[in-house]
């Protein structure tokens, strides 16, 4: 069972192949997911201190692209725990004006993965 360290909050056990949105949300951080796991609105990000995966979705690679935030963030909509991990979420619902995070993620990814390496100085 992968190790989930989120800063300011703990470390949990979490199970294999759940979204980390998820996994992140499940274990009491209040991170926001407004488009609610689509890729599109990039609230979900996190930023690694260890364990960042070396793969991508395209959704993530574009969107991240399209908001200059390609090697400063990642989505966590958008990335499975298959690994340890150490984070820091980047958005929570407590530091916004919001009234809730958004729509529950689903339990797979979407849109369809297509995987991509990360590009070279991330990961």
């Amino acid at each position: 069972m992968p190790k989930l360290e989120v800063e300011g909050y703990g470390t949990f056990d979490v199970p294999e192949g759940q979204r980390l949105v998820r996994a992140i949300e499940m274990n009491g951080v209040d991170i926001l997911h407004r488009c609610g796991g689509h890729a599109r609105c990039t609230t979900c990000r996190v930023a690694f201190s260890a364990g960042e995966p070396a793969v991508m979705t395209v959704a993530e690679r574009d969107r991240l692209t399209d908001k200059e935030l390609l090697g400063e963030a990642r989505l966590s909509c958008q990335i499975l725990c298959d690994h340890d991990m150490a984070l820091r979420p980047l958005l929570t619902l407590h530091e916004s004006d919001l009234p809730d995070p958004g729509p529950i993620p689903h339990d797979e990814i979407t849109p369809e993965p297509s995987w991509v390496s990360t590009p070279e100085g991330i990961g």
